[in-house]
């Protein structure tokens, strides 16, 4: 009788804390759906109580892209989305603009999608929540940015992207750019700027502020004395009200600041998934990835 009764109040108190929600970010999944669902059982997710923050790519190089998208897809209500590079490539792709490749292939070749598509395409490229104090973009905000400016044109390639012309508009996003911010500049060059900024940005110069898409590996001397340090550190940063939760970066791995977080610790490289608590005590939550790529394959 004791065990019983230790078990239902045991019971009784999981369900008693599940009555405060709980939000978790998490970094970047590529496809890696077996190491996502790993990481929600490690954590207890539970979407009728719980809420994720993605920080983009979803999908590519991992073996599950589908089913990544799939399930996402079936919690949209209860999870937060940015977008990353590669879930914008799956959508030029999907439009004929880029060429699949075998991850991708089965989003692509199934009867949903569509659906899918549409709905990854309804994403933002910019979240935030002011009562938690955080926000989330893919690879960070531009550090040109104020936080007028970083909500303005995340929503004005939101509305790009979600428009009857995306195709044609999305067609003329695939350069690099300058990387120089020029708010007066013609419409495609801003706009070019804009979507890198927040899926492609590692690098600023130091003295300038211009973004270098080049550059994927961690800060190291050489990076240094080329004059390019990581974008939150960059002495041209506008202030913003938030810690920024960005991925994109996984060379960088688990980083966190005063201003920013990064959360993508190389999974789809046989890294760690990752997961930080935004409410409560703030901890952080892995799980290893074995099964994932050889690093620098298929890059």
């Amino acid at each position: 009788m004791g065990g019983f009764l230790k078990d239902i109040l045991g019971r009784m108190t999981r369900l008693w804390r599940r009555r405060e929600e709980r939000v978790w970010a998490i970094g970047d999944i590529q496809g890696c759906y077996d190491d996502l669902q790993a990481l929600l059982r490690h954590i207890d997710f539970d979407p009728r109580y719980d809420r994720l923050w993605i920080a983009g790519d979803l999908v590519n190089r991992g073996a599950g892209s589908l089913e990544t998208l799939e399930y996402l897809h079936a919690i949209r209500d209860r999870i937060h989305v940015v977008l990353g590079n590669h879930d914008v490539t799956l959508i030029a792709a999907y439009f004929g603009l880029k060429k699949s490749n075998p991850t991708i292939d089965p989003i692509l070749a199934s009867p949903r999608a569509d659906e899918l598509i549409d709905w990854l395409r309804s994403q933002p490229f910019l979240h935030y929540n002011p009562t938690l104090g955080y926000a989330m973009a893919h690879a960070g905000i531009s550090p040109m940015f104020d936080w007028d400016q970083a909500v303005m044109y995340a929503r004005r390639i939101e509305e790009k992207l979600q428009s009857s012309e995306a195709r044609k508009w999305l067609k003329k996003m695939f350069q690099k750019g300058k990387g120089v911010f020029d708010p007066d500049g013609d419409e495609i060059t801003l706009d070019r700027y804009i979507i890198n900024s927040y899926t492609r940005m590692r690098f600023c110069d130091k003295k300038s502020g211009r973004l270098d898409y080049d550059q994927k590996g961690a800060p190291t001397k050489k990076t240094d004395r080329a004059g390019l340090v990581p974008w939150y550190r960059c002495k041209h940063r506008k202030p913003l009200p938030y810690r920024i939760l960005f991925g994109h970066w996984s060379t960088l791995g688990y980083v966190e600041t005063k201003k920013a977080v990064c959360l993508d610790t190389g999974c789809v490289w046989q890294g760690k998934m990752t997961a930080r608590l935004l409410s409560g005590d703030g901890r952080i939550a892995q799980v290893n990835c074995p099964d994932g790529l050889e690093p620098g394959e298929g890059e």
